[in-house]
């Protein structure tokens, strides 16, 4: 009998111990998934061409995208989620092709990787679509057509979805639950259409989350929250409308993740309600652009742990098997370092964008119309100011500079071009570090004051004062020769010089550096299981304040300047 209890205790003490074994295991449980967004994909030319006057980014386009690797840059990015254990599940914010609305067999393709990805890894793929994936036009490819497409990943597994869209809801786990929503406006091309029957469907479903001890999760293409500075004016179809009370009303519904695309930007923003619930907003930039990157999220009820990972490489062997016209420096390049021949690239392909709309066709004055003259002359002065070199003894920006007593400091880049192309690559990339007293902005600050001061003393030699010239026989550049004079003696900045940057210094500070307090490409923020509170409300007031008062600082310290000048 003795031996009988004996067996019985102890059974139940192993029983307890498995048992307290499980339940930590649970309590320790992670999530971990990849995010990628806009992954662009376009089908393969057969033979490169370009139109672009650059050794070796010739063939660069007009949107920087790396279109004819884009295919591989997906193939990689998928072998690595198959090759880490540790991820669970990879999610698709949206523009999964390039031409999504009229090109059929991107949307083929792209399902086609995908369907292999799932069958070889074993791990789904949850979907939703973007502004480029599909429209309502006649010929369109509709939001039917890409749920029939991509139906097995997240379609298929669905217990909600909305009517009219691509929106849907599906269980991730045991612990969180996706709510895709499709924030895409099916007749423009790139403006939001999150109604307000969106918000409050993915409200309910949030809800409806709660009740089932799960935690949402929302996905969808446009941002939530602004990565840009005032977003909403500068960049306006790439967030949502009234973004601010939408933020508001997902926080207190229990949603404390959204991963967004569009943009283009690897950028992670936040907002707390007034109930003290704090929302994160995860802009990923495009996989095929650079910085051809990609997230690794690790969820536990009390912490969530990211990092960004990078496709550093590709099967060349494969691209030039397909693609025709890449030499030799190219392939060694790609092999040496994708990630910064991707830089590469995208810097050609902003530069090539911009000089394309300075000019006098794209902007929409032909000649011999009221202000032609003017404005030509301005345009050109511009993009001769950005393509000559920054530094050297003759015909350079240093030169230049000079001559109204401007100097220079010394950097790395080349030519204005370069700089400006730098810090877009930054804004993309995340956790841009430029502060305002750095060289680069300095160089940045004193070419954009120099640009002001040569183009305009231009203007007036070349329009305004070319008939009196031409009539009292004397030589242009009266005026440049005046403005160089009275900047020799009054110093190196104008009083409106000073009263421009006091108005663009709020922005300049939020566009080159990152002051939001969370990190865009690896952090640790609080998990689901981590309530926000009262506290929470003070430190989100405060961080405003603060900014505000940064703000006030930047502007008083120029204004002063003008006052003082």
């Amino acid at each position: 009998m003795k031996k009988i209890i004996s067996v019985i205790l102890s059974a139940a003490m192993l029983f307890s111990l498995v048992a307290v074994g499980f339940t930590a295991n649970a309590d320790d449980a992670t999530t971990t998934f990849a995010v990628a967004s806009d992954l662009h994909y376009v089908e393969p030319r057969e033979e490169l061409e370009g139109p672009i006057d650059d050794p070796i980014y010739w063939y660069a386009n007009r949107r920087a995208a790396m279109e004819d690797e884009s295919g591989f840059i997906i193939d990689e990015f998928l072998r690595q989620c198959a090759e880490d254990d540790n991820i669970e599940f990879v999610l698709l914010p949206g523009d999964l092709v390039n031409d999504g609305r009229v090109i059929v067999q991107q949307h083929i393709d792209v399902a086609a990787k995908l369907k292999n990805f799932e069958q070889e890894s074993g791990k789904p793929v949850y979907v939703i679509n973007g502004n480029h994936d599909n429209g309502a036009g006649e010929n369109d490819f509709k939001y039917d057509d890409f749920i029939e497409n991509y139906y097995q990943f997240g379609y298929d597994e669905a217990i909600a979805t909305m009517e009219g869209n691509c929106s849907y809801v599906a269980e991730l786990n045991d612990e969180y639950r996706l709510i895709a929503v499709d924030s895409c406006d099916p007749t423009k091309s790139t403006e939001d259409g999150m109604t307000s029957d969106k918000v409050d469907w993915v409200i309910e479903q949030a809800a409806k989350a709660k009740e089932d001890g799960k935690y949402p999760i929302l996905m969808m293409h446009h941002n939530l929250l602004d990565h840009l500075p005032v977003q909403r004016i500068l960049s306006r179809n790439f967030i949502i409308r009234t973004h601010f009370t939408t933020a508001e009303k997902f926080a207190n519904a229990g949603i404390k993740l959204v991963f967004t695309g569009h943009e283009h930007c690897s950028d992670a923003a936040t907002y707390t309600s007034t109930k003290g619930n704090i929302i994160y907003d995860f802009a990923t930039t495009s996989l095929t652009m650079y910085p051809t990157q990609y997230r690794v999220f690790n969820l536990t009820p009390d912490e969530i742990k990211y990092e960004a990972r990078t496709v550093d490489k590709i099967d060349t062997d494969a691209l030039t098997a397909t693609v025709s016209g890449y030499t030799q420096e190219h392939i060694d390049l790609m092999n040496a370092g994708f990630n910064a021949y991707a830089k590469g690239f995208l810097k050609a392909g902003i530069e090539y964008r911009l000089a394309l709309g300075m000019t006098m066709e794209k902007i929409g004055i032909a000649e011999g119309e009221p202000f032609y003259n003017l404005v030509n002359t301005a345009v050109t002065g511009l993009t001769d100011i950005l393509e000559v070199p920054l530094y050297g003894e003759e015909g350079s920006v240093e030169a230049l500079a000079a001559e109204y007593g401007v100097e220079l400091p010394k950097t790395d880049y080349k030519t204005g071009w370069d700089l400006a192309t730098e810090l877009v690559g930054a804004h993309y990339a995340g956790e841009e570090d430029f502060p305002l007293d750095s060289d680069p902005i300095s160089v940045f600050f004193k070419v954009v004051a120099l640009i002001l001061r040569d183009d305009l003393a231009g203007i007036a030699d070349d329009v305004l004062l070319g008939a009196v010239h031409e009539l009292l026989g004397l030589e242009n550049g009266i005026t440049t020769e005046i403005t160089q004079l009275c900047t020799k003696l009054m110093g190196r900045a104008t009083a409106v010089e000073y009263l421009l940057l006091a108005i663009a210094s709020p922005l300049l500070y939020e566009f080159t550096g990152d002051h939001d307090g969370v990190p865009d490409n690896n952090g640790t923020l609080p998990g689901y299981g981590v309530e926000g509170g009262f506290s929470d409300v003070i430190d989100n007031v405060t961080g405003i304040f603060s900014k505000i008062v940064e703000y006030l600082k930047l502007i008083i310290t120029y204004i002063l300047k003008v006052f003082t000048f």
